[in-house]
Parts: structure tokens; C-alpha cells; sequence
């Protein structure tokens, strides 16, 4: 997988005073509602005012989709006890890994339809709707064989390393979610593609009915109807069912958008499948990367675990709480990420390449005033945190924050990593992002999660193996800043180049 990124683009798209664009084949695509005006309007309008505009809904958008996990967790962790937060741990990988299904196929169309947007190729980006639409489905497949296959999901929880007395309820939960990986695909993925159509708001409603929701059946299925992991799950999924139907609502039904879902764009196009996949590569790299360090990090916990005074399913239960907080305290900056890829792919699409490189410094200010606001809040708050969760155990519960404060001890630089990481994605060089990203999820933090439990305590000795683990993360999170760092220096001398040869 190469990236293309010359100095040179395609011509870009002239706008007459209608907002009529050409297209291709010398056509005129005309202005046909205020549809078209949001589109032109993000190679025009103010970037502080477009990156607010986008940010908002989109961060809030993102902490609703990551409080799916921590309602089930908290509803779980008060009904049914320690016992709920170690199956949800456990199930956690799983469910990270659809995440990344989901955002490998919509992250990836929607790179796509916003350079094509930009180039003013309307029917390339319906056809990049269409395609992934086409091919969640097929992916929806796969995930529900797999999820209801007894070899293979038996196969699935000893890679998350199920205890025994935790399977049981991990697999119920596994078996639902698999089910509905359908709804979470288009309401998940195809939602990115209604911010690219110039409506935020819009794309944020869709979300907070989901979550809206997830709360109410978790409430009547977990605390009402006592039907504690089964009905968690359930509650997930039509949570997830209420989002994707507002979803295809916005597409299939309204008239005054830039891109509709229409019948023939369903048919998968190889190539155009090709690029959906190598654009959302880095998105799925983010996701799947945590994945393996969650597996990865059950395997250390059940090892290490059974050496301390913790025990193995209450160290589980610890790292659910802590990994919950971690998603959560991240989805704002890669919220932030995700509202700045169709302002940047647009506009570099358009040869802007001066409002691309104000775009990418005014996203990574907001990212990282954001990440600053969120370690302060859990440094401050990690032990009421551990007992929200239903952590009553006092030992555990301070267990719980101490590892809470050391792996957010980077907390304020990761929103330069996440937001220059995602760059690259937007302006069409997948390969450059996929690298940064393994570079905290893979390369540095699985290594260092298996020395730092043999090097720690030997260097000092009042932390154990189960307490050193938490210390990998800040530590692999300080590298990849680095690396990222070398990385967008190189990219400012290219884009002031191509900003010279373009003269704009």
C-alpha cells in the first residue's frame, strides 16, 4: 500500500455564484437546495467557525458512542456485581474489533465521498455511500457466523481469557452483539457521511437517539426486568437499531441532500471497494489496535492478577473500569479527528492547501485543550469514578484510580498523536496513518506491556508486576508523540511547496 502524494493534485473545482460545480464530463451540477451551499461553504467559510461548528456535534457524538460500554458497565456493575464487569471486560475486545469493522468500511467511503466532493464528482461520493452500505452487510455476515459458530466463539474467549465463572455471561453478551452488528455498522459508519453532507447537528441527533435509547432498555431489561448481561446486551442493540434507523431515514427519505442512498450505488465496485478499505485502513488500525492491546492486556491481568493480593476476575474488573475510562476520555479527540477529515478533504481535494494547514493547527489546539480538560477531570475524580462503577470493595477501588491517574499521565499530548494521525487519512495517505497509529496502539505499548511488569519492580520495588503494567501506556503514548512529531514536520515542508506552486 503505497501513498500518493505528490506535490501536485487534480485540478481543482471552479464555484460560480449559484455554487454550480463541474463535473467530469463537463456538466454543470447545480445548486438544487441549501444542501449544496453546506458543502461549498467548507472551502469558504471561517475554519475556526467550521471546526466548532463540526467539532461539537461530533465530539458529543463520540462520547455518546462511547457511553454505550460504560452504561452497560454501570448498570452491570450496580445489578449484578464484580461478577458483570469482568464478562463486560472480557467481552470488550469483541467489541472494540466491531467498532473498527465499522469504522474501516464508513471512515474510509467517507474520506472518499469528501475528496470527491471536493473535486465535485457528486456521483463518485453517492457511489462511495452506496458501496459501504453494500458492504456492511457483508461484513454483518461474517460477524454473525462467527458470533454463533460454538468453535469459534469458544475460540474468541480464550483469546479474551474468559475465567470460568466468567464465559458464561461473556458469551451471551458476544452472541446479542453479534446479532445487531448490522445496526451499529450503518449507524455507526454511515453516519460519518451525514457531517460530510454539511450537517452536523443532524449526524449528532442521530447518535443521541440511539443513546437515549440504550439507557431506557438497559433500565427496564437490567435494573427493571432483572435480566442482567442478557438484557444489557439486548439494550445495546436496539440502542444501536435507533441510531441506524435515523440513519437511513436522512438518506433514503430526504430530498435536499448532496448525497442520497439510491438502489444502483449498492452494487460493489472492486476498485472503488479497494480505496473505501486502503482510506479506512487507519481508522480500523486505531480500533483493531486496541483490540489486541485489550486481549493482550486480559492475558497480563489474568497472570499477574493471580500473583496479587487482587486476585484475577477482580483485576479484570479493575481494567473494565479503567479501559472504560480510557475509550471514553479518547472519543473527544478522536471526535475532534473525525470532524476536521472532510474539512481537510475537502479542501485539499480543492488544492486549498493554505485552509488545510490552518485546519490541522486549529483542530490539534482544540484537541488538545479538550485532552488537558479531561485529565484534569480524571486525575481529580478517579476514585468516585471506581466506586460510579459499582467498585464498593475499598482495596480494589483504590486499586482502580491508582491505575486510572498513571495511564493518563499523557492525557494532554495524545490529541496532537490522534488529530495528525487522522490527517493523513483525510488527505489521502493512508499508509503514513496506519504507521502513527501502530506506533501507540502496536509497535511501543504491546512490548512495553511485557517488560514493564519484569523491569518495574526491579528498578523499583514498591510496585508489582500487576501495578507495572498500568505504566506502559504513558510511556508508549510519549513515543508515538514523538514519531508524530518528525512526521507533520515533514509534511509542513510539502504542503509549503505545493502552497507555493498552487499560490493559495
Amino acid at each position: 500500500m503505497n501513498d500518493k502524494t505528490p506535490d501536485t493534485l487534480p485540478a481543482a473545482p471552479s464555484a460560480g455564484s449559484h455554487g454550480a460545480v463541474p463535473d467530469p464530463r463537463g456538466q454543470k451540477l447545480h445548486a438544487q437546495s441549501t444542501g449544496d451551499d453546506k458543502v461549498m461553504r467548507m472551502g469558504t467559510a471561517s475554519i475556526p467557525r467550521l471546526i466548532t461548528e463540526f467539532a461539537i456535534p461530533s465530539v458529543v457524538g463520540m462520547l455518546i458512542n462511547g457511553s454505550y460500554a460504560i452504561i452497560d458497565s454501570m448498570f452491570l456493575g450496580h445489578a449484578v456485581g464484580e461478577i458483570g464487569l469482568s464478562a463486560m471486560t472480557v467481552a470488550n475486545p469483541i467489541m472494540i474489533v466491531f467498532m473498527a469493522i465499522a469504522m474501516l468500511i464508513g471512515n474510509g467511503g467517507n474520506a472518499l465521498a469528501a475528496l470527491r466532493l471536493g473535486e465535485g464528482k457528486r456521483e463518485d461520493a453517492e457511489r462511495a455511500l452506496g458501496n459501504v452500505v453494500a458492504m456492511s452487510l457483508v461484513a454483518a455476515v461474517v460477524v454473525l457466523f462467527v458470533g454463533w459458530n460454538p468453535a469459534l466463539v469458544s475460540w474468541v474467549l480464550d483469546v479474551s481469557s474468559a475465567t470460568p465463572d466468567v464465559r458464561p455471561y461473556a458469551q451471551t453478551f458476544i452472541q446479542i452483539i453479534c446479532a445487531g452488528f448490522i445496526l451499529q455498522c450503518i449507524g455507526l459508519g454511515v453516519n460519518n457521511f451525514i457531517r460530510t453532507c454539511g450537517a452536523p447537528n443532524r449526524a449528532l441527533g442521530t447518535m443521541v437517539i440511539g443513546l437515549v435509547g440504550s439507557v431506557a432498555f438497559n433500565a427496564l431489561f437490567v435494573l427493571g426486568l432483572g435480566w442482567g448481561v442478557f438484557g444489557s446486551a439486548l439494550a445495546t442493540v436496539l440502542g444501536w437499531a435507533c441510531s441506524c434507523l435515523a440513519v437511513l431515514q436522512y438518506f433514503c427519505l430526504r430530498k435536499d441532500v448532496p448525497m442520497r442512498l439510491r438502489l444502483p450505488a449498492l452494487r460493489l465496485a472492486p476498485s472503488m471497494d479497494a480505496t473505501i478499505l486502503a482510506f479506512g485502513l487507519p481508522s480500523f488500525c486505531v480500533q483493531a489496535g486496541m483490540a489486541v492491546v485489550n486481549f493482550f492486556i486480559n492475558f497480563q491481568l489474568v497472570k499477574y492478577g493471580a500473583l496479587s493480593p487482587i486476585g484475577s476476575e477482580d483485576a479484570l474488573a479493575a481494567i473494565g473500569v479503567v479501559q472504560r475510562i480510557a475509550q471514553f476520555s479518547v472519543m473527544p479527540l478522536v471526535g475532534t479527528a473525525i470532524a476536521l477529515q472532510p474539512l481537510l478533504g475537502f479542501n485539499y481535494g480543492a488544492r486549498n492547501v493554505a485552509r488545510v494547514r490552518k485546519t490541522l493547527w486549529y483542530g490539534i489546539g482544540a484537541a488538545t485543550s479538550l485532552a488537558l480538560v479531561m485529565f484534569l477531570i480524571v486525575e481529580v475524580f478517579a476514585t468516585p469514578i471506581a466506586h460510579a462503577f459499582g467498585i464498593s470493595h475499598d482495596g480494589l477501588a483504590d486499586f482502580t484510580a491508582f491505575a486510572i491517574r498513571v495511564q493518563f499521565l499523557m492525557l494532554p499530548f495524545v490529541g496532537f498523536q490522534i488529530v495528525s494521525s487522522n490527517y493523513f487519512q483525510a488527505t489521502g495517505q493512508p499508509a503514513k496513518s496506519v504507521f502513527l497509529t501502530l506506533t501507540r496502539q502496536i509497535l511501543f505499548l504491546i512490548p512495553l506491556l511485557y517488560l514493564m511488569p519484569l523491569v518495574l519492580p526491579q528498578i523499583l520495588p514498591q510496585f508489582n508486576g500487576l501495578d507495572a503494567l498500568y505504566f506502559a501506556t504513558p510511556v508508549a503514548d510519549l513515543l508515538s508523540i514523538v514519531v508524530t512529531a518528525v512526521f507533520v514536520a515533514w509534511e509542513m515542508r510539502r504542503l509549503h511547496r505545493m502552497q507555493q506552486m498552487f499560490g493559495k
